[in-house]
């Protein structure tokens, strides 16, 4: 195709300019340049065309229990009327902050059907980060289970949240199994801390079948919802130490569905049009499940196997005997303590056929281990919250692991930059910046931070080095930003030394990533104490109170002086290249 010669003429040119593609080039047979993302007026028009479609299919399965897509339609509607009764206004924003579970499948549904803004909670966030989250926000209303409404407690009165929506585990397993399971996880294994929330201020505590009962007697009023309306604020790490909103679009978000399913559909053609099983062990808080599990999943008529806990590597390895799987995006850490469990290896993998890794760099090891085992080879990716995620990815069909992030998606450019925002030549290393329909609108309520990331020409800034080679193929080779990222988790250095320095015993501090086998990275905290008695588990325990887990400094060094420019500012570079 004449579209795909020019692309490859300026490549073999080694230039790179706004109308060279190269990796169109590259492209698999049958995946477009473009997607059209006018098809849906919103994610909405999206989702509800799919419970139409697939009413009869198993949407979801958790703890044996399944739920159809028909079922997610009725209960979602019921949930979003409830919410409706509030009186809360279209765009209000309504949190969640629950693991992989049944009910986290109907309150996104519901939110968004009810015309409102989802804002993803990480579940073990500790009380300092879960204010920060819902008063940046302006959350009015909270999703929460009741294994972390003791955290909520402790700050609600700080924040806007009137309507609390009271989850347990056994909500939908059943009228005689969902007690059982709850009688076990509150009295047996203690796993619900005692809470009292609050109801003055005008607060209402409401638990989730409550709900759904009585909304189940109201009508959902239909809500005009367009493509710039916000369906999602995405948490990620902030340069000031605070977390910010990524502001999600509903089209931002129905591109990167379409985008993904162009990518996989040769793929997925050749399954005949079958249901598939979709391995949802990531938590769908963050990103790259919420669209590669959940959106897509429902896009395609796919069953999302939710994964509550994924670090109970027998229990999960007990589940997949269960099922056939298709599809398994997962983050290195995960593929690697799988790969490394024997009774993993003994699982059924016949109908395993793709194997998306993202979130964080694929290590050969654990890509040869898996390959070894499962005959399914690990395909990488690359994203962002800001990208909602996807911005880059592998073709389906290699046979190995070639450790590049793989080619840019359908409507999709990627320019390497120098640091005056000049595009380099083909093989120059710069900072990947990526352009599409899938790039967010900005931070939430942050201008100058938005100005920061973003160019002219709707770039947006990765912070990440990379060279592209003249196939298009585009490979990291540094980070430009200090960003630690643990088992596919932002941590960002500030956030931890801005907590640390707190701490009374504390004089200065600094943290930086250093390499870990487990989690890709893992964080080291340097310390110069202003009491001489200060010692490591003191800070240790201070950090556990203060920071969710994988933010939490593994390693500790104290010294007499940490190394500064000539400006006072503590270098961090500096520090990685002594570890």
């Amino acid at each position: 195709m004449a579209q795909d010669r020019a692309p490859a003429a300026a490549a073999a040119a080694g230039t790179q300019n706004a109308g060279a593609k190269p990796w169109l080039q590259s492209y698999p047979a049958g995946v477009p340049a473009e997607i059209d993302v006018s098809v849906y007026g919103s994610l909405v028009e999206l989702l509800e065309e799919s419970f139409r479609k697939y009413a009869q299919r198993d949407a979801a399965a958790c703890m044996d229990r399944r739920l159809r897509f028909g079922e997610i339609d009725q209960m979602s509607q019921a949930l979003g009327a409830w919410l409706q009764a509030k009186g809360l206004a279209k765009g209000t924003r309504v949190a969640i902050m629950m693991p992989n579970v049944l009910q986290y499948m109907v309150a996104i549904a519901a939110i968004l059907r009810a015309g409102y803004t989802v804002v993803n909670v990480n579940p073990l966030y500790t009380p300092r980060e879960l204010e920060h989250q819902l008063k940046d926000s302006g959350a009015q209303a909270i999703i929460v289970l009741e294994n972390f409404a003791a955290t909520l407690e402790e700050v609600i009165a700080k924040t806007e949240v009137k309507h609390v929506v009271l989850a347990s585990l056994g909500d939908l397993l059943g009228w005689w199994r969902g007690p059982l399971i709850n009688f076990a996880v509150r009295h047996l294994k203690k796993m619900v801390p005692e809470f009292r929330l609050p109801l003055d201020a005008g607060r209402s505590v409401t638990r989730f079948n409550k709900a759904l009962e009585d909304g189940g007697r109201m009508t959902l009023k239909r809500v005009e919802l367009g493509p710039n309306d916000v369906a999602f604020l995405q948490y990620t790490g902030g340069t000031t130490g605070l977390s910010k909103g990524a502001t999600l679009l509903h089209r931002n978000v129905v591109a990167n569905i379409l985008q993904a399913e162009a990518w996989f559909q040769p793929m997925l053609s050749q399954l005949g049009g079958k249901q598939l099983t979709t391995v949802c062990a990531l938590p769908l808080y963050h990103i790259f499940a919420l669209t590669a599990c959940y959106m897509l999943g429902a896009r395609q008529g796919m069953m999302n196997l939710l994964i509550p806990n994924p670090r109970d590597i027998p229990g999960f390895i007990a589940t997949l005997q269960q099922y056939k799987v298709n599809m398994f995006p997962a983050v290195n850490t995960l593929f690697n303590a799988l790969a490394n469990d024997p009774a993993f290896a003994r699982l059924d993998f016949s109908e395993l056929v793709i194997s998306n890794g993202g979130g964080m760099a694929v290590q050969q090891a654990t890509a040869e281990k898996w390959l070894k085992i499962t005959g399914c080879p690990v395909v990488e990716g690359y994203g962002l919250s800001e990208t909602a995620p996807v911005a880059t990815i592998n073709r389906l069909d290699l046979k190995s692991f070639n450790g590049s992030i793989g080619l840019p998606v359908p409507s999709t450019d990627i320019a390497i930059r120098d640091d005056a925002g000049r595009d380099l030549a083909i093989g120059e290393r710069g900072e990947i910046c990526i352009r599409g329909p899938q790039v967010m609108a900005g931070y939430w309520n942050k201008p100058e931070e938005t100005a920061h990331v973003m160019y002219a020409d709707g770039f947006f800034k990765s912070g990440d080095i990379g060279v592209m080679d003249e196939q298009g193929y585009v490979r990291i080779v540094d980070r430009k930003k200090d960003m630690i990222l643990v088992s596919g988790f932002n941590v960002y250095p500030t956030e931890i030394e801005q907590v640390v320095s707190m701490h009374p015993g504390v004089l200065e501090c600094a943290a930086v990533g250093i390499p870990d086998a487990k989690s890709g990275e893992a964080v080291k905290l340097y310390v110069v104490k202003s009491d001489l008695a200060l010692a490591e588990e003191d800070l240790l325990a201070y950090c556990s109170e203060q920071l969710t887990a994988y933010k939490r400094p593994k390693y500790i060094e104290f010294r007499d002086e940490l190394p500064k420019s000539n400006v006072g500012k503590i270098l961090r570079r500096e520090l990685r290249s002594t570890t």
